[in-house]
């Protein structure tokens, strides 16, 4: 059985998948997957027993191992054009 992470592991797994948002170049998947951490980190919150944290936690890193990939899968077929949204914040 794996233990629990520590809660700089957690903060720096965290930092690494919002790091790994801002590597999409489409505008409404860098946002989906920056909501898309957060609302996973605040839904495990308040989780107290040790193996569901370290659960938790694994699942944190392979998807960022998936987002990882998938950034540069997307970053290789990225479009020239830039989205309304990114035109409008610039």
């Amino acid at each position: 059985m794996a233990s629990s992470p520590s809660k700089s592991q957690i903060l720096s797994l965290f930092r690494s998948l919002l790091r790994t948002a801002r590597d999409f170049s489409d505008y409404n998947i860098r946002e989906y997957t920056k909501r898309r951490t957060i609302d996973g980190f605040r839904h495990n919150r308040n989780l107290s027993d040790p193996s569901s944290i370290a659960a938790a936690y694994s699942d944190g890193e392979s998807q960022l191992r998936i987002s990882r990939r998938q950034a540069v899968v997307y970053s290789l077929y990225a479009p020239n054009l830039k989205s309304i949204m990114e035109i409008k914040h610039a």
